[in-house]
């Protein structure tokens, strides 16, 4: 099937939406990660899922001229303005600019705002790039260590009871389902909460989504390599004991085995 045709099943399914006419399809257009929020929105949002998927998988290059809204909105018999407000959305993320008469291009990729958790979404919604992948465990290894360091010297009774909470989520549904992911993406937002840094805590959205993605991803195709549980109860104990070395230490050995088990299923993908 092709990408635009795709693109066409996306939005008759968000036009069903509006108009009730799928009965439970309302559902599933938010469990594909469609804009479900109110009228109007969902048919934008399919419309900018399949571009933004396209332009990070490769499907646009950076450079390429997107058609026009004219074709565009003829081809997928949508409104005009349902492409212009996906396409100002793209823009707002950094993906493409419009200009009178040039057109709407696709921006370089260091002009994507790769930290944005939609734009991670879309990322990991095909096949992303290995070193994508590589780039956001790295960045984890640099911010995370250091805000458990942080967290275990400012922590209080509520950040080590969300973060408990969050684990006791972990254990009881796995990280083989959506709660026990969540719960995942809860504990790593309670460490960098407990840095009370307000400059981490802006991190949190993108680190949690990197988690949470990454996560997912290293499911698709088969059970996770191992239990990563046990890595993530250590950084807690460490930051309870307040012991700073010991939670960056712990954090960092928890990040780069995160790695090894995504490079893994990575490398099982390119041999089949």
């Amino acid at each position: 099937m092709t990408e635009r045709k795709i693109l066409t099943a996306e939005c008759d399914a968000a036009l069903a939406c509006e108009t009730g006419a799928a009965g439970d399809g309302l559902r599933g257009a938010e469990a594909r990660g469609l804009d479900t929020r109110g009228p109007g929105r969902r048919l934008h949002g399919a419309i900018a899922l399949k571009l933004g998927t396209a332009i990070l998988s490769g499907q646009y290059q950076p450079g390429d001229i997107l058609s026009g809204e004219v074709a565009f909105a003829e081809e997928l018999k949508v409104s005009r303005s349902a492409y212009r407000e996906a396409i100002q959305v793209l823009t707002a993320k950094g993906l493409v600019s419009s200009r009178p008469k040039a057109g709407t291009r696709v921006q370089p990729r260091e002009r994507w705002n790769l930290l944005d958790p939609e734009v991670l979404a879309w990322a990991f919604t095909g096949e992303p790039d290995v070193q994508f992948v590589r780039d956001l465990f790295e960045l984890r290894a640099v911010v995370e260590p250091a805000a458990a360091r942080l967290a275990a010297q400012r922590r209080d009774k509520a950040d080590l009871k969300a973060m408990k909470d969050a684990l006791t989520l972990m254990r009881r549904h796995t990280l083989t389902t959506e709660a026990g992911r969540a719960a995942d993406r809860d504990f790593h937002d309670a460490i960098l909460h407990a840095t009370h840094n307000a400059a981490m805590i802006v991190l949190t959205a993108s680190i949690g989504a990197a988690v949470h993605w990454t996560t997912q991803f290293k499911q698709r195709g088969r059970e996770l390599p191992r239990n990563p549980i046990p890595d993530h109860v250590r950084v807690y104990e460490a930051i309870a004991q307040g012991d700073g070395d010991g939670a960056a230490e712990a954090m960092g050995a928890l990040v780069q085995l995160a790695l090894e088990d995504t490079a893994s299923v990575m490398a099982d993908a390119g041999r089949e």
